[in-house]
């Protein structure tokens, strides 16, 4: 059976306490995937910017982050149906399911090290993908677990890096969203930064140099060319109100 109750505090994967454990794949409300926004890593831009719009956006201490847009109503994740999850990639913080990467604290030593919530409710013992082969190697899906983490840490590593290269080079414009789903109806999405397209255009060689060699070149053009997706979320729109 699927646990349903309070997450607790994760604790460190091993395969004795956890050779028998279990993860529910698919996707739906019960697993917390009724969201209209999440958080995203530029490890991941270049498969995002197939099926999303990248969008950043300031948290309460004033960092940026960066996020795609998944529906436009609170709760609504409209790249979700009864099927599943009908993109081609689901962004990394919804596919790691009960897993995290515990690090130590200040002062310790150690690497990072998965971790997992005993009581997530795709966790379970009798059903789903196991975790741990019979003879208490890894499964193909912890591998998978394992590289969804590393893109998740790598990722919030170099966050802070490239948003301090996209201030430096002026690329970050703030923007409110204008999306007319129709003559009537429409939505307005503030507090929202993109990459300036006419600042991107404009950069000289000694400029465009440095973003590439710091590698967050590419990261500003696929954030830049995302927001075509916003298009495709309108159309996604019209047809789930046409369906209900």
């Amino acid at each position: 059976m699927i646990s349903m109750t309070a997450m607790s505090s994760p604790v460190l994967l091993n395969n004795v306490d956890h050779h028998d454990l279990r993860v529910v794949l698919g996707h739906g409300a019960v697993f917390g995937d009724c969201v209209n926004q999440v958080t995203v890593f530029p490890t991941e831009f270049e498969e995002l910017q197939r099926d999303y719009a990248i969008l950043f956006r300031r948290n309460a201490d004033g960092a940026f982050r960066s996020t795609v847009l998944l529906g436009l109503d609170e709760g609504e994740n409209l790249y979700l149906d009864e099927s599943g999850w009908t993109a081609r990639y689901i962004p990394a913080l919804m596919q790691r399911g009960p897993f995290s990467i515990g690090v130590p604290g200040p002062g310790e030593t150690g690497e990072p090290m998965i971790h997992v919530d005993p009581s997530h409710p795709r966790v379970s013992r009798s059903e789903g993908e196991p975790v741990f082969l019979d003879h208490g190697g890894n499964a193909p899906y912890l591998d998978h677990i394992a590289r969804v983490l590393q893109a998740i840490y790598v990722g919030s590593k170099v966050s802070e890096a490239m948003f301090a290269a996209f201030e430096k080079h002026d690329l970050l414009e703030p923007v409110t969203l204008d999306v007319r789903l129709d003559d009537t109806r429409g939505y307005k999405l503030p507090d929202c930064y993109t990459i300036a397209p006419t600042h991107l255009s404009a950069l000289d060689g000694e400029q465009l140099a440095a973003l590439h060699g710091s590698d967050f070149l590419r990261p500003a053009i696929w954030a830049a060319s995302s927001l075509r997706n916003i298009t495709r979320l309108i159309e996604m729109k019209n047809r789930r109100d046409r369906e209900r």
